[in-house]
C-alpha cells in the first residue's frame, strides 16, 4: 500500500510543480510521475540530512515541489540541449 501512496503523492507533488514552472515541455502522465517522485526522495534526503525537517512533516511536502520544480528545469535544459 505504500507504493501505492508514494506514486499517488509523487503525482500530486509532480502536478503542482507543472502548474508553478509550466515551461515548454509537454510531460505525460508517467513523466509527471516520476517527476513527483523524484522531488520528494530528493527533498526527503536533503531536508533531512540538513536537518530542516523530520520525517511527515509538511515542510516536507513544500521542499517536495521546490525540488520537483528544480528536477522539471534541469530537466529542460537537458532536454533543449539534446536538440
Amino acid at each position: 500500500m505504500g507504493l501505492i501512496w508514494t506514486i499517488i503523492v509523487g503525482f500530486i507533488i509532480g502536478v503542482i510543480a507543472k502548474v508553478i514552472y509550466p515551461g515548454k515541455e509537454n510531460l505525460g502522465l508517467v513523466m509527471t510521475t516520476i517527476l513527483g517522485i523524484g522531488g520528494s526522495v530528493v527533498a526527503g534526503y536533503v531536508g533531512q540530512m540538513f536537518g530542516w525537517y523530520h520525517a511527515g512533516e509538511k515542510a516536507g511536502l513544500i521542499a517536495s515541489v521546490i525540488f520537483a520544480c528544480l528536477i522539471l528545469y534541469l530537466y529542460g535544459k537537458f532536454k533543449s540541449r539534446q536538440s
